[in-house]
């Protein structure tokens, strides 16, 4: 089976209307606080729904039930420490970015350490941060090329055009009220998925639970003390909640949806009940992936998988009605459109050329830049989908990897100076060095798995820097947050 016209129209459907929808928020625009912030206007109940959607990518969407088709349910103990991370973000870092008027995370950095430190922050940013997105660009693009059989580039050059182009219009407005409707959208599809293989598969769940129990799909805990061993029990907790203290308390694309908010609390509330949601969100991925193994052992691949990632896609096209393929579709689309443009135009703007280039520039002129840049680094995360197509390794540790490899040093530089004013700014680039080799000498000896790089580097971090900032020195830039 391939996907019939009503399947194209749904999906073309929903990329024209979340455009539109998107596009549609460029009339309130006005001022940079519109356009990076949303002039803190946003509920808290959107700060859940827009962290949830942008965690949630398609790296989540057909890599979680993949790794369960092939392997088990030993990914959700990450979720553990995703939870517990939050719960620390709320308490270590959100007062600090509500005391005062920021645009960015990083010039939590520059008012603690000053502008190398900061300046190092937030390059890491946009560096991982285009490559991960990237990734997770080209992710979404071979799901629709294997259903489709568009090729790949095509794919992530339309994907790559729709996300920025309302993104450009919109602003943080577009990005935030559209991964809302976007949640709900994907959540709808993992549902049709869920219920379509329950009547799929012979016996229904009953069979699920004889066939994938014993051959060990539904195992959740490992305490394996194995560092090479992405998904244990400690390496869930400790990684997760290190993974998270960066992602959320320190990373812009994340950080600039909480500074979005009307207060503090909104924030907070926002931030630790998307834990609970992706919590539940990946058990059902992960239950998917144990029902696509059933299925399967019950009916015939249609085709040899190249990688296990294309399981998901594969069953909606071959196994699924008119229609309701093309919704899954969209559904994976809408998993992909949590675009970070936006967060990488706001430092860009605002750490660099704010700083460096026009700290005269009127607010016309910071839009006008803060648009361009937009464009910019849509076109870089366009060209990092393209050159993805040769990644062998699956999609979603590939992302996950090049998120944890930076968030290290950058957590280091966060928590040192959130809990200390010891540190001096020379002490605290010295240990981001530090903490920035040991994770490459890690990462090409293997000597960890992916899931202990933000704690390794976190921790080599601030314990370096602490260490140097014993030896004298006539500095005086510490200053408390």
């Amino acid at each position: 089976m391939v996907l019939t016209w009503i399947d194209y129209t749904v999906i073309a459907g929903y990329l024209l209307a979340i455009t539109a929808f998107g596009t549609w928020f460029a009339r309130f625009q006005k001022t940079t606080v519109d356009y990076f912030l949303t002039g803190r206007s946003v509920p808290w109940w959107a700060i859940c729904f827009t962290i949830v959607a942008t965690e949630t990518s398609t790296l989540s969407f057909i890599g979680v039930p993949a790794g369960a088709y092939a392997n088990n349910m030993t990914f959700l103990q990450l979720a553990f420490g995703y939870i517990v991370g939050r719960v620390l973000v709320s308490v270590l870092f959100l007062p600090a970015y509500f005391r005062g008027e920021l645009f960015t995370s990083y010039e939590l950095l520059l008012r603690r350490f000053g502008p190398e430190v900061k300046n190092v922050a937030a390059i890491i940013f946009v560096i991982t941060r285009t490559l991960a997105d990237g990734i997770r660009l080209f992710a979404t693009a071979l799901v629709i090329s294997v259903v489709t059989q568009v090729p790949v580039t095509i794919t992530v050059v339309a994907l790559g055009v729709a996300m920025i182009v309302y993104t450009v219009r919109g602003g943080v407005s577009a990005v935030i009220w559209t991964d809302v409707v976007q949640m709900f959208v994907y959540v709808g599809g993992a549902l049709v998925v869920f219920f379509g293989l329950l009547m799929l598969i012979p016996g229904g769940w009953g069979e699920v639970v004889r066939t994938a129990g014993p051959t060990g799909h539904f195992q959740v805990l490992d305490f394996s003390t194995d560092p090479h061993r992405a998904y244990t029990f400690w390496a869930g907790l400790f990684g997760g909640i290190a993974l998270t203290l960066a992602t959320h308390g320190t990373d812009q694309f994340l950080v600039q949806r909480l500074l979005s908010a009307r207060s503090l609390r909104g924030a907070s509330t926002g931030l630790i009940l998307s834990g609970l949601l992706v919590f539940a969100q990946f058990v059902l991925f992960l239950i998917i992936g144990a029902m696509l193994y059933t299925f399967y052992q019950h009916t015939p691949l249609p085709r040899p998988l190249q990688r296990t990632d294309e399981v998901l896609p594969l069953f909606v096209v071959t196994s699924l009605p008119q229609g309701v393929s093309g919704f899954i579709v969209a559904a994976i689309v809408a998993a992909a459109l949590s675009p970070s443009i936006n967060s990488l135009a706001a430092t860009t703007v605002n750490d660099f050329y704010l700083k460096y280039v026009r700290p005269d520039a009127d607010d016309h002129t910071l839009m006008r830049v803060a648009r361009t840049a937009t464009i910019g680094w849509g076109v870089a995360q366009i060209a990092v989908a393209v050159a993805a197509q040769w990644v062998t390794r699956s999609v979603l540790d590939s992302g996950l990897s090049v998120l944890s490899l930076a968030a290290g040093p950058v957590l280091g530089a966060f928590l040192t100076g959130v809990l200390t004013t010891r540190v001096r700014s020379g002490a605290m680039l010295g240990g981001m060095a530090a903490g920035s080799a040991v994770l490459a000498w890690v990462w090409t000896t293997d000597a960890t798995a992916f899931t202990w790089y933000a704690l390794t580097g976190a921790v080599v971090t601030g314990g370096v820097a602490l260490l140097l900032s014993l030896l004298p020195s006539r500095s005086t830039d510490a200053r408390p947050i």
